[in-house]
Formats: structure tokens, sequence, C-alpha cells
């Protein structure tokens, strides 16, 4: 019998706007004596030009190259104990540290130094864009099947800039890169009004108030630019393509265009991929993986984006699996969704998986950090305290509607990745 949900606890905080436009979340947690400080960029990938891609990505390792007054920013910051990292996606460039909240302070200073005043030179352009170039070659062009997003996103998309990869387009749009292009970078989208500061862990907010303003409030801001994004239209036919690399197993991905994140239906999508294959008594697994043997391993996932987004459905194949079997076998599958209402119980299923995820990770000061900062991008950081009750009031009936009209054939793209040895 499923366990009925439990109610997550509410996270408060405390959020305010500073006069250069700086967005303010103050989280006071003192179960742990650590602290996470995570400040979040509205800029990511989808910002580029065509012509010019890679750069939200390269500025993230610029970043860690130093400001004019700190060149060594993880120095500082490890000698008190802590540790810093940081991302980047089509969407959002999101940095974070976590340290022994007595010093905190380390990383409020940091972070606002590289805010003010990144050290820009032709030295550290130059180490940051050998960095990436070489992870270019290692992880997208010298790894099996790491080429496969920079085929399969302009395969999806023909006219969104998420048509290519945070890692840009190709390499030598990294290689071109100036001074003066960086610099551009920065002052159009490193500045407080464009970004969402978030301080969590053992603090006392009052006093956490001061210390921002006396790092953060006299940083000058920019106007914020205004996105513009060109509107993928609706796919009206279906798209394939096929390419042979020698790897040791033949994959088949699906693309299908599917909601935005602020979207309503995005909660009822999100749980269509678990049903799909969230765990071993999954549809596809259990069916295609367990049951039918014809692929060794399949996933399906969403990719959440911000602007209207995909899901993604990926099986390597077993041995001595045709690829046309195999690909109506996944089809197969996804018009069972379409064409039959799926149980309550399978439903409650994959919610209770998601519950228990989503509290697990709540226990992290850094995970909470991070979700207020994001869910403040999206329109309000409150709807950090309703995304459960989103996904626990998604119905049947829901999950049938979008599966009908997101797995049309002609909403489809697919990329066959097939390996050298592979028997037709």
């Amino acid at each position: 019998m499923n366990r009925p949900f439990k109610i997550n606890k509410m996270i408060t905080f405390d959020k305010y706007v500073l006069e250069n436009g700086l967005r303010v979340i103050l989280h006071e947690d003192h179960s742990t004596p650590l602290a996470a400080v995570n400040v979040l960029y509205d800029v990511g990938s989808r910002d580029e030009t065509p012509e010019k891609t890679g750069f939200a990505h390269l500025f993230e390792h610029l970043m860690f190259g130093g400001s004019v007054n700190i060149p060594d920013f993880d120095g500082p910051l490890q000698r008190v104990g802590g540790s810093s990292n940081a991302f980047t996606n089509p969407d959002i460039t999101n940095y974070y540290e976590t340290l022994p909240a007595t010093n905190l302070e380390t990383a409020l200073w940091l972070e606002s130094d590289r805010m003010l005043s990144l050290g820009f030179s032709e030295k550290s352009l130059e180490v940051q864009r050998s960095v990436v170039i070489e992870e270019f070659r290692e992880r997208y062009l010298n790894q099996p099947y790491g080429d496969s997003w920079l085929l399969l996103r302009p395969l999806a998309y023909k006219v969104h800039p998420y048509q290519w990869s945070t890692i840009g387009k190709e390499i030598s749009h990294i290689q071109d890169a100036r001074l003066d292009d960086v610099k551009s970078f920065f002052k159009t989208h490193y500045h407080p009004a464009n970004a969402v500061l978030c301080i969590a862990g053992n603090i006392q907010n009052t006093e956490m108030k001061k210390m921002v303003d006396k790092w953060f409030g006299s940083i000058p801001s920019s106007p914020t630019k205004v996105r513009n994004l060109p509107v993928e239209p609706t796919q009206t036919e279906r798209r394939s393509k096929t390419v042979e690399k020698d790897v040791p197993a033949s994959i088949i991905y699906k693309l299908y265009h599917c909601c935005a994140r602020n979207d309503r239906e995005y909660h009822a999508t999100d749980l269509i991929t678990d049903i799909l294959s969230k765990g071993k008594s999954s549809r596809l697994y259990s069916d295609l993986v367990v049951d039918k043997k014809l692929f060794s391993s399949i996933d399906a996932y969403m990719m959440g984006s911000f602007d209207k987004g995909l899901i993604a459905i990926e099986g390597k194949l077993a041995e001595g699996i045709s690829v046309s079997d195999a690909n109506d076998a996944i089809e197969e599958k996804l018009m069972e969704l379409v064409n039959h209402e799926v149980s309550e119980r399978e439903l409650s299923k994959v919610k209770n998986k998601l519950e228990t995820a989503f509290q697990l990770s709540e226990m992290e000061v850094l995970n909470k950090a991070m979700n207020l900062c994001m869910m403040e991008l999206l329109g309000d950081a409150s709807g950090v305290n309703e995304e459960m009750n989103k996904y626990r009031n998604v119905m049947p009936d829901q999950i049938r509607a979008i599966a009908s009209s997101v797995f049309s054939p002609e909403n489809c793209s697919t990329l066959y990745y097939l390996s050298k040895n592979h028997k037709r």
C-alpha cells in the first residue's frame, strides 16, 4: 500500500531588494554549523548570439580567475574551511560557496568583489579559453557519445538559441573570443539588478542584512537587458538524423517539444518522465530492458527549460537488436500513455518517490539556497513551498492529455547514434 504524503516543513525566509536592484534572500537554519552563499545570475547560453556562442560558460570559468582586488578566488575561501563551485546552463549561471557560518563574511567579500570588478586581462582570458577549449575536446569531441547534444539541439530547435549547447556551437567561437567581447558580456549581464543572492544556514537575519549592505550595497548597477528571443515554431513533421561512430553500442535519442518551466503543465509533464523511467518498475525499464531485453539501459527526462523545452528519451540498444524494432518499441510505450489513463496507484507511486527525493534535498542548506534563488528568478521565492503540492495535485486525466499533445509523431526529433559494429 502506498504511504500517505507527509507535509514538508515550510522554508521560512526574509526577502528584500537593495537600491542597486540586487534581490536578497535570507534563510535561518540553526540545525547546521554551516552556511551557504548562492549567487544566481540571470544569464545563460540562450543570451548569446549565434556567431558568439559558449560565452556564458566561458564566463563561469573567468569568474574564478580573480577580481581586481583578489587575484586568487579559491585561496582565501579554502583557508577558512570553505569550498566553491558553479554551473552554467542555457538559462542561468549559478555560483555557490559552503563554509562554516562563523567565516561567512569571507564568501560575501569574495562574491561582492568579483561582481564589482572582475579582473580582466589577456593572460586570464588566454588561460580560461585554453581550459574551455580542452573541455570541449575532451568531453564533447573525444568521448563516446560526447557530441550527441551538439547534434540533438540543432535537430530539435531551428530558431531559438536553445539550438546550441552551453559549451558552444564550435571551438572557433571560444578561440576567437576577445577581451572587448568579454568586458561587454560582463557589463551586460553581471551586475546586481541581474542577480539573486541567497544566504542560508546558521545565521541571524538582522546581522546578515548589515553584512550584505556592507559588501553589496555600494556596487553600481546597470540597466537590465530586455530579452527578445525568437519563439520556436511548432514542429509539424518528424525529423531524424543518423550518424555512425566508433562507440561500443548504438543509442536512440528521441526528443519531444513540451512546456516551459513556468507553464501550468510543467509538474504533470515532469511526472510523465518519472512514470516512464524512474526506477526498475517504471514502464520503459521494466518492459524494454527487463522483459523484452531490447535495451541495456533507457532513460526519460525533462529539460526543465525556462522557455519551451524538451522531453528526452535515450536508450542504449542491446546486442543484436535492430534499430527499427527498438524505435518502434519506444513509440509503442509512449502510445500507451496516450491511449490509456494511468492508474491512481501508479501515479501515487511516482509522486511518493519524488517527494522522498524532495525532502532529502531540503536537508542540505545549499540546496535550499539554490532553490530559493531559482524560484525567485522564476517569479517568487515562496514558490519553493508550493512545489510539492503542485505535484500532489496532478490527476491521471492531466497525464493523458499532455501525453496526447506531446507524443505526437510530428513533434518528434530522433537521432540514431549507431555503432560501427552494430548489426543491422
